[in-house]
């Protein structure tokens, strides 16, 4: 299929395109049988916004599928059954929330929406170059899985990075939380669900905006990988609300980002006689 000229492209309306980005970037066009085949073959290789944008972008590719009488053999079951590429077994979990979300929006109003999808695009870039996949994005929450750990870790320091470099809207300053956990959840029809997403998540909204905490299990998969600079210091046991045994939590230090923060919070700090000095590197 030769490619779509810049002219010919301009003079398409919107509704010739599946996906238009919150920037107006038009993409995956559809206004023929040719292209309607090209943006099924390609779908799964662009990057949504959220999960919204691509159901959206689904449906209207979908219908004009039927338009030109084109059967999209396995994509129908490839694209409403996302779970299936999620990896299964030994993962890790990455969970984010931006701090005093509810703050922001009272003093950006309708300029928040804006703001949350830059931070979502960013976040989703780190996801994307460490490896991840997005299970979930929901409010001001991003949900993503790793097969390996110090992926995840990598995915975490880039997007601390990336808020703090901004800039923002009005001089904001963005700030995120990050808790990043390993375990073996049970992957079903509608996601993963196990005491191992609980936990990923206790710890994601125990933190401060800036921060990343991880839990053993993670320090455990991602010590000897660490990066130059980058070291795990003990925060000690902290016992959650729902969940039976204490979590040891360690956070992820580097030159390049803040390294002081209160206590941790919605977490009972527990005391244990240790034999042996804090695990930190």
């Amino acid at each position: 299929m030769p490619p779509l000229g810049a002219k010919e492209r301009a003079k398409l309306p919107d509704s010739a395109f599946a996906y238009i980005d919150s920037h107006g970037k038009r993409r995956l066009p559809i206004h023929d049988a040719a292209h309607v085949r090209n943006a099924l073959a390609r779908f799964s290789q662009v990057a949504f916004e959220d999960e919204g944008a691509r159901d959206k972008a689904r449906t209207r590719l979908l219908r004009a599928a039927k338009k030109h009488d084109i059967v999209p053999i396995g994509f129908v079951s490839a694209q409403l059954l996302p779970q299936r590429k999620l990896p299964k077994g030994q993962v890790t979990f990455l969970l984010t929330d931006i701090e005093g979300s509810t703050e922001l929006l009272g003093r950006l109003d309708d300029r928040y929406a804006p703001l949350l999808a830059d931070v979502r695009r960013l976040m989703r870039a780190a996801v994307r170059r460490a490896g991840g996949r997005e299970v979930d994005a929901r409010a001001d929450d991003l949900f993503a899985v790793f097969e390996r750990a110090p992926a995840a870790l990598e995915a975490a320091l880039a997007i601390q990075r990336a808020m703090h470099a901004g800039p923002w809207l009005d001089g904001i300053d963005v700030r995120v939380r990050i808790g990043v956990h390993s375990g073996r959840p049970t992957l079903t029809d509608t996601g993963y669900v196990g005491l191992s997403v609980h936990t990923a998540a206790r710890i994601c909204y125990a933190a401060h905006g800036g921060q990343i905490v991880v839990s053993s299990a993670a320090r455990s998969a991602v010590l000897e990988s660490l990066a130059d600079g980058v070291r795990l210091r003990s925060l000690g046991a902290w016992r959650f609300r729902g969940l039976g045994e204490a979590e040891d939590l360690y956070q992820v230090e580097a030159a390049d980002l803040p390294a002081e923060f209160p206590p941790l919070r919605s977490a009972e700090r527990v005391k244990r006689k240790r034999s042996a000095r804090s695990h930190a590197r």
